[in-house]
């Protein structure tokens, strides 16, 4: 899609705060002790949206910055539309999800937020034009910066790409709530070298390629991310970054995704590197329950074909990940047809699951009840 609009930085820099982001800040997060990891002690997961493999893989700044990571080049998204991976990625499951509705996941659904919290590791959100820390609404529209002089607003935030705030388990505690927050924040945040442990970024809708294109999101990163690899604020030299996207755009062919690990946890041997192990959203969470030798939620993070971990992140701990290639791979590409207690269709409407407390975990952990 291109709507037309050139890309025009909605800050000075990432690390200023903005009035085109409309929510204040509300100061720093306090930092807490670091809690090491075998491969990382953080994890930043930046989202972009709706593009095929081919597509950004074949932009320059995306070559460029794989130059510098690890591409994973056999990376699938889970289903169809958006909203759904982006639960799966923090809660193990999408619930038969099939469309981009307003959806309360109920509180006793746990996610990795409860993974983290039982070790203490800081965990923190941040969502481009979001107005407010905790915003539960539906979507936010706001002055139109990228049209200087214009009086039209625009929807630049929306909740279906904010996938804690989904999960009540964080919606509806205050002290969790506080930790979804706008860029305004991050600011402050990474001015303050307070940037958590766990980390999910969210562009707005323009910037994120959803409502423009490849060539948009490259102008992005070209501003935002480019000036925080050098910050060590952002990335220092245990810092993992995954840059990757939600689905891919051509609906009618599996849903492989570009996928990019970068950041200083990287060894020099393995920058400009091609990793084509099978990976999903799933990878995500076992990756980080790997990581700190975390529980796990008993659910598809524990999927040993859907969630292998990412090379080096097994390498350092010794797992070992499934050979999932050429057929072996499933279908990723279909929309609705998963029973759940989210699916539109009454027919394949399921209550939600138990976590199965038999299962094992990348991070070798009980299951979290």
């Amino acid at each position: 899609m291109n709507t037309g609009y050139n890309f025009r930085p909605p800050s000075t820099s990432p690390n200023a705060t903005s009035t085109n982001y409309v929510g204040p800040t509300n100061g720093s997060l306090a930092t807490s002790p670091v809690v090491p990891g075998q491969f990382f002690d953080r994890i930043i997961q930046i989202w972009l949206e709706n593009t095929d493999f081919a597509t950004a893989s074949a932009a320059p700044e995306f070559k460029s910055l794989a130059s510098r990571g690890i591409l994973l080049d056999s990376y699938y998204g889970l289903t169809h539309p958006s909203e759904p991976n982006y639960v799966a990625t923090v809660g193990g499951d999408f619930w038969g999800m099939a469309s981009d509705n307003l959806f309360n996941i109920p509180s006793n659904i746990a996610t990795i937020v409860d993974l983290l919290d039982t070790k203490s590791i800081s965990w923190a959100s941040y969502q481009e034009n979001m107005p407010t820390d905790g915003f539960t609404g539906f979507s936010f529209s706001s002055a139109n910066y990228l049209s200087p002089g214009s009086s039209r607003t625009r929807a630049f935030y929306v909740r279906k790409h904010n996938p804690l705030i989904i999960y009540d388990s964080v919606a509806t505690v205050p002290s969790r709530a506080a930790r979804i927050r706008n860029f305004n924040d991050f600011a402050a945040d990474v001015n303050a070298n307070a940037i958590p442990q766990w980390v999910f970024v969210t562009p707005n809708l323009v910037n994120d390629g959803h409502d423009t294109d490849v060539k948009f999101t490259s102008s992005w990163l070209k501003y935002w991310l480019e000036p925080l690899l050098a910050n060590p604020n952002f990335n220092d030299g245990r810092t993992l970054i995954l840059l990757t996207f939600d689905e891919n755009e051509t609906q009618t062919v599996n849903n492989q995704i570009f996928a990019l690990l970068l950041g200083g946890s990287i060894p020099a041997s393995l920058q400009g590197t091609t990793d084509s192990t099978f990976y999903t959203h799933y990878s995500a969470l076992s990756t980080v329950q790997a990581n700190w030798a975390l529980g796990s939620l008993g659910r598809f993070d524990t999927n040993k074909t859907l969630a292998n971990v990412y090379s080096p992140v097994a390498a350092a701990v010794g797992y070992t990940n499934q050979v999932v290639t050429g057929s072996s791979i499933p279908d990723l590409s279909q929309s609705g047809t998963t029973p759940g207690p989210l699916n539109p269709d009454p027919s394949l409407v399921t209550p939600y699951p138990a976590p199965d407390t038999s299962a094992v975990g990348a991070g070798g952990g009980p299951v979290f009840v």
